[in-house]
Order: C-alpha cells, then structure tokens, then sequence
C-alpha cells in the first residue's frame, strides 16, 4: 500500500466512525431504509420508493452534519431539518402501512419514531445549555455595565 492510500484510508475511516448514539442509529436507521426501499422496488412500489429512499436517509445525513456545525444554534437548525425529514419518513411508512398492496415494516416506524424522540431531546438540551450560556454572558456584560457607571458616577 502506497503512503498517499494510508493517510487517505486512515483520514476516511476517521470521519466516518460513529461519534455518539444518535449517529449510530441514524446510520443504521439509513441502512435500513434502503433496504425497504429495494423490497419497494421489487414491487414497482417507484414513487413512494423514491420519496422514502430521499427523506429516510437524509435524517443520517443531517445529523451526521450536525456533527460538524460551526455554532450551536448551526447545530440546532441541522438537528431540526433531520427531525423533519424523520417526520416525512414517518409519513411514507404510514403511507406503506395503510396500502394493501405495499410491503409493511413497523420496525422502521418504531426506528424513526425513536430518533425523533432522541433529537428532540438534543435540541431541547442543546437551547437549554445555549440560553443558560446567553444569560450568564447578559448577566457578565450587566454587571460590568454597571461597574463602569459606577466608576464614573463616583469618580473613580
């Protein structure tokens, strides 16, 4: 193997190890998606075989992003369009479930409904720490505003 092929195999096989729980289940959750959508396939299944594949697995995509924000409201906003897009997913399954002819996995639907649980709960958590981080820097900037008044008011 050439030294260029380690760094490259070494650089790509860094990005793409799983960071935390929620890029894990994304990941597989795509995985599976894709694998449904090849049994929608299978079945001529086109249209909703098309709008699965492209929702199901931008939630992965997004959170796999997320991972990689240039701010915490960045963060927020990628963690929201994956919610989104789970929430399309959820659809489409439901979609499958209620039509006789599709095929029908209730897996995925626990599995998406799951990761909208868990985002949720990173987005409420990450808007918590980022007001108490907000208020804390209000807090700072008042109470040096009102040193500075001071100083002034008594001459000092």
């Amino acid at each position: 193997m050439r030294n260029e092929d380690c760094i490259l195999s070494f650089k790509f096989s860094h990005i793409m190890e799983p960071k935390n729980i929620i890029v894990e289940k994304s990941l597989d959750f795509g995985v599976e998606i894709v694998r449904f959508c090849e049994l929608l396939e299978e079945k001529k299944k086109y249209v909703v075989a098309k709008q699965l594949l492209r929702c199901g697995t931008s939630v992965g995509a997004n959170v796999f992003e997320s991972q990689h924000a240039e701010s915490r409201a960045d963060f927020v906003h990628k963690m929201k369009i994956a919610i989104k897009e789970a929430n399309e997913t959820l659809y489409w399954l439901l979609i499958c479930e209620r039509s006789e002819s599709y095929p029908v996995d209730s897996s995925l639907k626990e599995k998406v409904e799951e990761l909208i649980r868990i985002m949720s709960k990173i987005i409420i958590s990450s808007k918590g720490a980022f007001r108490g981080w907000l208020l804390f820097g209000v807090i700072t900037v008042s109470m040096s505003f009102f040193i500075k008044i001071k100083a002034l008011l008594l001459g000092v």
